[in-house]
């Protein structure tokens, strides 16, 4: 992963307890895989998320405007009947107009 979606990842990666709060649209797949037999017995549960990330001005150094990126939150439920979250994937920037600071 590289560019805007890597640093989208890593930002993202500091407002986890809010983007847990907002995820919505639940969706439930049994795992199909082998190694992850004992990690995520249960299967595994997907929510849509949305976030912002501020573009700061190289000239004043304040926000700009915010890009807005939707995605997708991996939660395992595993062998000891807990949620985990696993990862965020299928970021992707959307290209509808960003919000004004």
């Amino acid at each position: 992963m590289k560019g805007a979606v890597s640093k989208a990842k890593a930002n993202a990666a500091l407002a986890i307890p809010e983007i847990i709060q907002i995820a919505c649209n639940r969706r439930y797949s049994e795992n199909v895989k082998q190694k992850h037999e004992k990690d995520a017995k249960y299967g595994w549960y997907r929510y849509d998320v949305r976030f912002a990330l501020p573009v700061y001005s190289d000239k004043t150094g304040e926000v700009e405007r915010y890009n807005i990126y939707i995605a997708v939150m991996l939660v395992r439920h595993s062998e000891d009947n807990m949620k985990y979250l696993y990862d965020i994937i299928s970021i992707k920037k959307e290209t509808s107009s960003p919000l004004e600071s």
